[in-house]
Order: structure tokens, then sequence, then C-alpha cells
């Protein structure tokens, strides 16, 4: 290691399971996050500052005006820039140690499978159910974790799907809903996603490091408007279509 580094993550390297060893895990993982926008942001922020080795953004959207109430990566000079690019560059000034991958593509049934390639732990930043059915098949079929979180108005969820042979997202929910989220479903007060993604990055480098108990199993629901959290079993589906039998 050297003294960047070491000086870099000085708060973090005395903490039981990280030390140099936890910090080379860490240099050595390649995570995919799918989504740069509310929960993206801080999702990829907080990796990057950790010292995740490699990381790969999928997001084919612009920045707009809308967006900078809660997508703390961007400013008002943003607008109009393609996202991707955008965070490419603000993480790559936060931590130029670590390399980003950007695709500035919509994650879909073509490329999931190619996208996915080639790194061990996916993270479902994602704003519609369509993505999220195609994050948790493209997981299970490479075989990796998946990292789920999703916002609606002053309630967040947060999952790990398909690790050590836990459930997967399907698991939880064989169907999207029919009806369409409406304008009042998509409102949002910026610090939900924060919070949200905030903890989808704490799984993710516990998954990485391998320190404390992932939310595998457990569906863990956020209602900023009590603070309050609860946690609810979730349970593997032997006939679920996408990772049962």
């Amino acid at each position: 290691m050297s003294a960047n580094e070491a000086g870099r993550y000085a708060r973090q390297l005395p903490l039981e399971g990280i030390g140099p060893a936890g910090q080379e895990r860490l240099r050595r993982a390649a995570v995919l996050v799918v989504g740069a926008g509310g929960l993206g942001s801080p999702v990829l922020l907080y990796l990057t500052a950790a010292g995740v080795g490699r990381i790969g953004i999928v997001e084919d959207d612009v920045v707009e005006v809308s967006n900078l109430n809660r997508q703390i990566l961007y400013t008002s000079a943003d607008v109009g820039r393609p996202k991707v690019e955008v965070a490419t560059e603000r993480l790559a000034a936060l931590n130029p140690e670590v390399a980003l991958e950007p695709h500035r593509t919509r994650f879909s049934g073509e490329n999931a499978a190619r996208l996915t390639q080639g790194y061990d732990l996916l993270i479902d930043a994602s704003d519609n159910f369509a993505t999220r059915y195609l994050a948790n098949r493209a997981a299970v079929e490479a075989g990796v974790p998946l990292v789920h979180g999703s916002i609606r108005r002053y309630e967040g969820q947060v999952a790990v799907f398909n690790y050590r042979g836990g459930p997967c997202y399907a698991c939880l929910f064989p169907k999207p809903p029919q009806a369409e989220p409406t304008a009042a479903d998509r409102a949002v007060i910026g610090v939900v996603p924060g919070t949200v993604g905030a903890l989808m990055a704490t799984e993710a480098l516990k998954l990485i490091l391998g320190v404390g108990e992932p939310l595998a199993g457990r569906l863990l629901l956020y209602d900023a408007a009590e603070m309050s959290f609860r946690i609810l079993k979730v349970t593997k589906n032997p006939n679920c279509p996408v990772c049962g039998r």
C-alpha cells in the first residue's frame, strides 16, 4: 500500500475487518452500478471514496434540473450533459485510484449479460420495475449477489438478493405491479434516496469485506416520516421462475 493510499484510507484501516487485507479486497473488487440518479449518486460516491477498485456505471440519461434536489453528483452547470459522463468526472476527482467504467446505455435484455460479465457484485439503483427484474435475472445468471434499493415518497427499501443460495428479487416480488407509478408515487424528498443509497453502499462494502451480517433473506423498510426501520424475513421460493428449480 502506498503512502498516499494509507493516508486516504487512514480512518477506515483501523476498523476490525478492514486493515491492509480488507483494503486490498476493496481494491480488487469490481462492482456494477445500474443507475446514476438519486440512489446511484450516494452509492457511487461512497464506493469510490472507500476505494473499491473497479466500478462500472450504467446510465443513459442526461442531467435535468428536476434531478438536482436529490442527485448529488450533479450541479446546475451540468444540466443537459450525460449523467455517466459527469459522474465519471466527479468520481475520478474524488479518488483517482479507482478504475471507472462508464456505460452510456440503458440496461436491457439485449446487453444485461454482457454488461454484468466480469463484475463481482451488481447494485440495482434503478427507478423502474422493468430494470429491477432485468438486474435480478442478470445477477442470478452471473452467479453474483444483488444489492437492491428502491424509494417511494418518504419510504425506502434495501435488501441483498442471490447471496449464498438465498432468495432473489423475484422470490419476494414474483410479478411487477400492473399499475404504473403515478406522479405522486414518484415524488420524493432528496434525503430519502440519500439515506437509502448510503445503506445500499454499506451492504455492498460488507459483502466485499465479509464483515457483519448482510441483508440477505431480509428486507429493510425505512420510513423517513416516522423515522422508523423494520426488517422483514424473505424466504427463497423453490418454484421461483428465476432462481428456483
